[in-house]
């Protein structure tokens, strides 16, 4: 098994690294599921925050995977638990979706699997799964993730904004799905997962200086810390909702892909055997 160290081939701009012992807990412990769940991790990575590129100092680490049982346990009669969940510490948030469960969502276009597919800090990652982003991209379906970025925004916006006191994380919890949303209304392509990619191509110019100044908030303080309303930001997240929901409302129904291409991957990887993996932090 051939493993090698780096940092995985993603755009320059935003916070992935990750600290080295931190680095080498996570493999461990990835191994260890491995061997105690008889499973072949296709795929780990960083979400949440840290993969967003604007973690606190005490952001926790959300360690994501894609596993494969072996082909027998596909046969069985009895139902196999499709999740694989750790105990959640202040420090880390480990659980893993079954392959079978991954091409399932793969194919309704489920915005937070892409995200860890384009996450720009990957732990482990098998040869095989760039045959999975291919398939990511046949069955990307712009209104649906739409959808999904929109209702986010506005839910995370109600229950967050509005008051005399917000918390800076809570900015970013709006203003990433509302830019995701830009993006894809502008560049039809899969959003990138670092905020600072999304913010140099869709924020306006004048509110960059706010945000900035957020982003140094939200690296520099604790998770809970609390600024003062910023009313240049909200007024603007409010009218750019308003612009997508139309625009969202004029798109056509997205066409069903059908199951042939996920089936074709699944039948293929229950075949393959130990492949190399690559850790990539």
């Amino acid at each position: 098994m051939e493993v090698r160290d780096q940092i995985s081939g993603r755009p320059e701009g935003g916070a992935v690294e990750v600290n080295k012992s931190m680095k080498d807990q996570i493999m461990q412990l990835l191994h260890k599921i491995e061997e105690k769940e008889n499973i072949r991790i296709l795929l780990a990575v960083e979400s949440g925050s840290r993969a967003w590129g604007f973690a606190s100092p005490d952001s926790d680490y959300d360690v994501r995977f894609i596993y494969v049982r072996p082909r027998e346990e596909y046969l069985k009669l009895e139902n196999t638990r499709d999740v694989i969940e750790l105990p959640i510490d202040e420090v880390l948030d480990v659980n893993g979706w079954d392959l079978n469960k991954t091409l399932r969502l793969l194919r309704g276009s489920n915005p937070t699997l892409l995200e860890w597919l384009y996450s720009p800090i990957v732990y482990m990652e098998r040869e095989e799964t760039e045959k999975l982003k291919d398939l990511a991209q046949e069955y990307f379906s712009p209104k649906k993730i739409l959808h999904h970025y929109l209702r986010m925004a506005e839910r995370n916006a109600q229950l967050y904004l509005g008051k005399d006191m917000v918390r800076v994380k809570k900015y970013f919890y709006v203003l990433r799905p509302q830019l995701a949303c830009r993006w894809i209304l502008d560049q039809g392509t899969t959003p990138p997962v670092l905020f600072s990619e999304l913010m140099e191509a869709e924020l306006p110019g004048k509110l960059r200086p706010d945000v900035e100044r957020l982003l140094e908030l939200k690296s520099g303080s604790g998770e809970r810390k609390e600024i003062e309303r910023v009313a240049v930001i909200e007024d603007y997240l409010t009218s750019e909702m308003e612009q997508i929901k139309e625009a969202i409302q004029q798109m056509e129904e997205p066409t069903d892909a059908g199951w042939e291409g996920l089936n074709e991957y699944f039948l293929w990887e229950l075949n393959q055997g130990v492949s190399d993996i690559r850790s990539c932090v």
